[in-house]
């Protein structure tokens, strides 16, 4: 049987699990929280392919895991998974860190522009390994219909969140963003690390066997399967480059020529598009499924259509409003912070560092004393010699805003459990369909408070941070009303046979938004201090609507999301009736 923790009840491979995930998430959102700009700044994009890049690389992180999780059902596990995605998403990160390495300034860099291809192909192969494989492992942790697994995901995805909180701080406090993206690799590595070094003394079962072994031998073929995606995911995005050397570099830029037209192609958009629209053609046309299973998976199939908005207007976070935060956000402060109580701090983190690796290694009181005291002296020494330098702040770094979204979730989130569970009680605890409603309505009331900031300003003038951290907690009050539902809600309503599947159409769906949150995110207007050279550009425009400023422009968002809610506020009785008794 697995030990577990004496103080929590649960077995010591859910926080090996938590450490895992918090690392490996701090590598994901510490990357993408400086990523655009990194783009926009250093490699000279302009906003549209900026946003368009982002959408691509945010998307394909989504669709991925469809085909990592098919591999490890069919043959490596979930530990071989999870270590081979692992090493892929370090090594693209590298990669990252090479691009930034290699721009140069005032010009656009041809080898920074090839790395970046490598490293985002690299971490969309690597997510889609990683990711469905650390939280599936959590559950098989337990007995089956265990009463602790639900706490269990709770202190799981409050490891997500921890990891998503401190790495844009990390990421996004250095001034060049080599640093930023090498800080994330190195994240992913002690993900990487400390998943190999434990693994095999905690990861076990109930039944005391290793959980998450390969199911069966791999051939060639696997192999040759995946690096025949790793080349496509390498050719979808790099396609304009492909096609320049092809066709030559003025047959391109010529808008007479076909090499123009193939150029502007978006195949990933197609990509993810068509999947969507054909997966429901393929299931619903099942002849095998009853009047009533038919209906339910309608019911997914509408409520993941309305998902796709929610998300496209949310995942803005790191698309056009970190452009905006960066631009349009007066973001002057005055913060000194003295190496002595930095060192504090690091002295507070080497404490719990020791007390945590002695749990895991199960080291004596004596040595767990000891390195924690080795630590905080070495630490408390370099700032006394100097070798510790006080912190001024005068601005607040923009990709520090989408920490936010993280802490409010550690604080509100049980608060909105509580509120739930009391509701609950009496009988009036909403529906799924009339929760994912008020979340899409909550994103809405987010953008109105951003464009009443923006509405009649000059393009020159900056709002103060107040108005950006406001719908930063009103859209994670959204998020918490719809997130925690969605996969509960699809594994109640999908036939037993068909979960696997109506899963991935989900995360289909959430690859769709992101997508479609690029597109959105490329319509941000032009004139919110830019270059020269990007303010002459042609003014975008939405279903034939200008997009000449800031207040259209939180608008279209507005409308979006607004809309949706309202429609499906107006449907949900009629979803509920088609749901059968499912809630």
């Amino acid at each position: 049987m697995n030990t577990p923790s004496t103080n929590t009840g649960h077995p010591r491979g859910l926080y090996l699990l938590f450490f895992t995930e918090m690392w490996e998430r701090f590598s994901y959102y510490g990357m993408r929280a400086i990523f655009i700009l990194y783009m926009t700044k250093a490699l000279l994009f302009d906003k549209a392919l900026a946003s368009n890049v982002y959408g691509s690389f945010t998307g394909l992180v989504y669709l991925t895991p469809l085909l990592g999780g098919y591999l490890c059902d069919k043959f490596w596990g979930n530990r071989r998974s999870i270590l081979i995605g692992g090493i892929m998403m370090a090594i693209g990160q590298f990669f990252l860190y090479l691009s930034g390495s290699a721009v140069t300034e005032g010009a656009q860099s041809g080898s920074a522009i090839t790395f970046m291809w490598m490293g985002l192909t690299l971490l969309i192969i690597g997510n889609g390994f990683f990711k469905p494989n650390i939280s599936t492992m959590v559950g098989q942790l337990y007995p089956k219909n265990d009463s602790r697994i639900d706490g269990a995901f709770t202190i799981f995805y409050m490891g997500i969140n921890m990891g998503a909180f401190f790495s844009p701080l990390v990421c996004g406090g250095f001034s060049e963003f080599k640093y930023g993206f090498l800080a994330a690799a190195i994240g992913m590595v002690v993900s990487l690390i400390s998943f190999e070094l434990l693994k095999n003394k905690h990861l076990i079962g109930p039944d005391g066997k290793p959980i998450g072994m390969p199911v069966a031998k791999v051939d060639m073929k696997t192999y040759g399967a995946i690096f025949g995606s790793i080349a496509l995911i390498f050719c979808l995005l790099n396609f304009q480059n492909i096609v320049k050397g092809i066709f030559g570099a003025e047959a391109v830029l010529d808008p007479n020529t076909m090499a123009h037209t193939i150029a502007n192609i978006d195949l990933v958009a197609y990509l993810i598009y068509a999947s969507l629209i054909l997966m429901p053609i393929i299931i619903l046309t099942d002849k095998s499924l009853t009047k009533d299973e038919r209906e339910r998976i309608i019911v997914i199939f509408i409520l993941a259509f309305f998902v796709i908005f929610f998300w496209a207007c949310f995942e803005q976070a790191g698309a056009s409003l970190t452009l905006f935060a960066d631009q349009q956000v007066d973001r002057a402060i005055d913060i000194h912070i003295s190496r002595f109580v930095i060192a504090g701090a690091g002295a507070v983190l080497i404490y719990f560092l020791g007390k945590a690796f002695g749990w895991f290694f199960e080291w004596s009181k004596k040595t767990i004393m000891s390195v924690q005291g080795i630590g905080v002296v070495a630490i408390i020494a370099l700032a006394f010699m100097g070798k510790i330098a006080d912190i001024h702040l005068s601005e607040f770094p923009s990709p520090w805003f989408q920490s936010i979204n993280p802490l409010a979730i550690i604080v509100l989130a049980p608060f909105f459990t509580m509120m739930w569970g009391k509701l609950a009680k009496v009988n009036m605890e909403p529906s799924s369909p009339l929760k994912m409603a008020m979340g899409l309505g909550l994103v809405a009331l987010g953008y109105v408070i951003i464009a009443y900031a923006v509405k009649g300003i000059d393009p020159s003038t900056k709002i103060a941070m107040f108005w950006l951290f406001a719908l930063y907690i009103v859209h994670t009050m959204g998020e918490l009303c719809l997130s925690p539902i969605g996969l509960s809600m699809v594994s109640k309503l999908a036939p037993l046979r068909l979960s696997s599947l109506m899963m991935g159409t989900w995360f289909l769906a959430n690859a769709v938004a992101n997508k479609f949150a690029g597109t959105l995110s490329a319509l941000i207007p032009p004139g919110a201090g830019e270059e020269p050279a990007e303010a002459g550009a042609a003014i975008p425009s939405f279903l034939g609507i200008e997009i000449s400023n800031l207040f259209i422009f939180f608008c279209v968002f507005i409308v979006l999301s607004g809309v949706a809610s309202l429609i499906l506020l107006a449907l949900y009785r009629k979803l509920l009736k088609m749901m059968h008794g499912v809630n």
